[in-house]
């Protein structure tokens, strides 16, 4: 790596090291005076997003004969055969999933897995009368745009920009209880992570696929030491010093993570997908936990390519079914690496689809959308209640009470601060501390969706 100036150093190696998430938290993590953390149990939340909008209505679908009648009068050419669907119960109702998931399958029958249905951004409880009223003071902003949504759904902030993600506050809130004397940030993301991963005092570590690269061009202990000399360089400026301060922890943090990474042996294989190597990447971080010093540990995944706005169901059978031997394999992994009791998977999407499908064969984008709660039964140990749906399911007629339009564009009935809070709370928060972190779900008539024990 050529450097030809130190300001060209700092702001290559800045960004470098800041798309590798070795950023300054372990200098925050060592300069706290907060109670030691002693024998905390580990806990820890996985994200797993699906950017461009997951199509819920292909995910799973009502069984019933009049139900899925409805289902197939409006997603028409993209209904999936009754025949074909992978059955599931919810107490006497009977659902389908999409019949590339029987790897989700197996874990709900076995009480492993849950769906909440018809989750999506909300101000408030909200109802198809009050969107079409189009009173934009009772409705997330900018509905239906990727971006919006997508820092929407990371900050549970709907109606305004926000400069932290909700898990990043999570984190805040506990790194003193939890997580005082870590040696990494407790937030992981195997990709870049935006608004999710972020707090005032948290920020991303990014672990990608395989480990933690030092720096891009330092391949050799000349080079690197080229380099830390340049950084040792005082040339009195303040904000100079700070970064390199920051730069030298990234450094350090590249190290150890690893030296830990080179002792960590998960020997459950895992599908050779994106997905699933990242899946395998957080498994081998869990498993080095107690060298960490973490306590409490979010994790962030990211599974693109679910904006589907033409030959929808090839490309997101593929995904899904990525999806579904990913989190398969990774259950298998938890129980390996001892974390299986105290780890819940969760998926996340900016938005839901029309059930409708478009002139392409594919759909466009909706609202509430279905999401997947992974985690170990809770008569076996683990803290979900599963084999069951959450949540309202919703009527699919065209033009029903919980379509916003006339193309099956769903009303949310649960919000994100509802589902995100019950995590939150099985993950350490106080009830009486949720609206510090979540500021809209006391509009909502509970905060505890009642999944997680």
């Amino acid at each position: 790596m050529l450097i030809k100036s130190r300001r060209q150093f700092l702001k290559t190696g800045v960004t470098t090291v800041g798309a590798l998430g070795a950023l300054g938290t372990i200098g925050k993590l060592s300069e706290l005076t907060a109670f030691a953390s002693g024998a905390s149990p580990y806990q820890a939340l996985v994200c797993i997003f699906l950017g461009g909008g997951n199509d819920g209505h292909h995910l799973v679908v009502p069984l019933d004969n009049q139900r899925y009648a409805d289902y197939a009068a409006g997603r028409q050419s993209l209904a999936i055969p009754q025949a074909l669907l992978l059955p599931i119960q919810d107490g006497g109702l009977s659902y389908g999933l999409n019949p590339n998931m029987p790897e989700i399958q197996a874990l709900y029958n076995a009480g492993n897995a849950a769906i909440v249905a018809n989750v999506g951004m909300l101000v408030q409880p909200t109802t198809k009368q009050i969107f079409q009223s189009n009173d934009l003071s009772k409705l997330p902003a900018q509905l239906f745009s990727h971006s919006d949504q997508t820092s929407q759904w990371q900050s549970a902030i709907p109606n305004s920009t926000s400069p932290t993600g909700w898990a990043g506050r999570v984190e805040d809130y506990l790194l003193a209880q939890y997580n005082s004397n870590a040696a990494l940030s407790p937030v992981t993301a195997t990709t870049g992570c935006g608004l999710f991963c972020t707090g005032q005092q948290t920020y991303a570590a990014t672990v990608p696929v395989g480990g933690v690269s030092l720096l891009i061009g330092a391949t050799s202990a000349s080079r690197l030491q080229a380099v830390q000399q340049l950084m040792a360089f005082d040339n009195g400026l303040r904000l100079v010093q700070a970064a390199n301060a920051q730069f030298g922890r990234g450094v350090g943090f590249s190290n150890a993570l690893n030296a830990a990474l080179a002792t960590a042996h998960v020997t459950t294989p895992f599908p050779n997908s994106l997905l699933g190597q990242q899946l395998q990447t957080v498994a081998k971080i869990m498993s080095i936990r107690a060298a960490l010093g973490i306590n409490r540990q979010v994790f962030f995944c990211q599974l693109g390519g679910f904006d589907t706005h033409g030959s929808q169901a090839g490309q997101l059978d593929v995904l899904l079914q990525q999806l579904s031997q990913a989190l398969g394999q990774f259950y298998v992994a938890l129980q390996e690496v001892g974390t299986d009791t105290c780890t819940v998977t969760f998926t996340a999407s900016e938005f839901g689809r029309t059930l409708q499908p478009n002139g392409n064969l594919g759909t466009d984008h909706g609202w509430g959308s279905h999401h997947l709660v992974i985690a170990k039964n809770a008569n076996q140990g683990g803290p979900l209640t599963g084999g069951r749906m959450y949540g309202q399911f919703p009527q699919l007629a065209l033009g029903g009470s919980d379509d916003a339009n006339t193309r099956g564009t769903l009303v949310p009935t649960t919000s994100v601060d509802q589902y995100s809070a019950t995590m939150a709370q099985w993950f350490g928060v106080s009830a009486a501390n949720l609206t510090s972190i979540f500021p809209y779900v006391g509009n909502f008539p509970t905060a505890d969706l009642g999944f997680l024990s």
